[in-house]
C-alpha cells in the first residue's frame, strides 16, 4: 500500500533538529525505502514554499523529483468538497488542502502519514485511513 506523505512530515525530516522528531524521519525514510511514500502536488507546493534561499530550494527541488506527483482528477475536487460539507455539518473545519490530501488518498486507497491533529477528527466522519508507525 501507497503512503501519502503530509507536509509536517517532511518538514520534520528536512528542518527539525528537536528530540522527539526523529521518529518521523526514520519512518519517511523506510516509507521511502521501500517505495511507499508518494506527494501529490499541493504538498509538494507546501513543502518548497519554505524556501526562500534559492540555492536550497533548488536542492530540495531536485531532490523532490525522485517523486512523481500523484495525480488529482476532476472526481477529486468533487469529493474533496463533500468530505468538507461531511465535515462541516460534523463541527469540523479543515483547509481545502487537506480535504483534497484525503479525496486522493480516498481514491487511489492510500493511508496519510502526517502529525495533524485534524485529520483524526477528519477520520471519524469521512473514508480515509490515517497511517500508524
Amino acid at each position: 500500500m501507497k503512503i501519502i506523505v503530509d507536509t509536517p512530515i517532511w518538514s520534520y525530516a528536512l528542518r527539525s533538529k528537536k528530540k522527539g522528531f526523529e521518529i518521523y524521519a526514520q519512518e519517511l525514510e523506510a516509507l521511502i525505502h521501500d517505495q511507499k511514500a508518494i506527494i501529490i502536488g499541493p504538498i509538494r507546493q507546501e513543502i518548497l514554499s519554505g524556501y526562500s534561499d534559492i540555492n536550497k530550494f533548488e536542492q530540495l527541488n531536485r531532490k523532490l523529483h525522485y517523486f512523481e506527483n500523484t495525480p488529482i482528477v476532476d472526481s477529486d475536487y468533487i469529493n474533496a468538497a463533500k468530505f468538507s460539507n461531511i465535515c462541516r455539518s460534523n463541527g469540523i473545519q479543515g483547509s481545502h488542502i487537506d480535504y483534497l490530501i484525503c479525496a486522493v488518498a480516498h481514491r487511489v486507497k492510500s493511508k496519510i502519514f502526517t502529525t495533524d491533529k485534524d485529520f483524526t477528527n477528519y477520520e471519524k466522519h469521512i473514508p480515509i485511513e490515517l497511517y500508524e508507525q
